[in-house]
């Protein structure tokens, strides 16, 4: 069952210390449209189903990515996105946003999810890929 909007957004704000849920939803919706260029198939469509629904559907119609972005790249193309970021606050949002999904997601959907991404995205969910 997907996690209630107002709960996800209220952990995004605790875990990245925004002073607002505007703040949290702007970097939400930026990571996830970035990140559903990542997934594909079943893996994308259980982890919408695990979001509130405003968020499932930014992850299932997300930007076109044209080649997986290296975890570098992924913080940078954050940082472009969110107006008045630099790639180490946009890492900071990376980390609340996905630590916060992956927390929704469960246990085994998160190594689903790392396998599909190039490595090193295990350090932006905020674990280790498992070896």
């Amino acid at each position: 069952m997907p996690i209630r909007r107002e709960s996800f957004l209220a952990h995004v704000q605790e875990r990245g210390e925004y002073e607002t849920t505007e703040e949290a939803d702007r970097a939400v919706r930026v990571v996830l449209a970035l990140l559903g260029a990542h997934l594909v198939g079943s893996v994308r469509a259980d982890l919408a189903a695990r979001l509130p629904e405003t968020y499932a559907l930014i992850l299932l119609n997300p930007l076109q990515a044209s080649e997986p972005l290296s975890p570098d790249r992924f913080v940078r193309a954050t940082a472009a996105w969110i107006e008045g970021a630099t790639e180490k606050t946009a890492l900071w949002d990376i980390g609340a946003v996905l630590s916060t999904a992956a927390a929704a997601a469960g246990d085994t959907l998160p190594r689903e999810i790392l396998l599909q991404l190039p490595p090193g995205y295990d350090l932006l969910f905020g674990h280790r890929r498992p070896t």
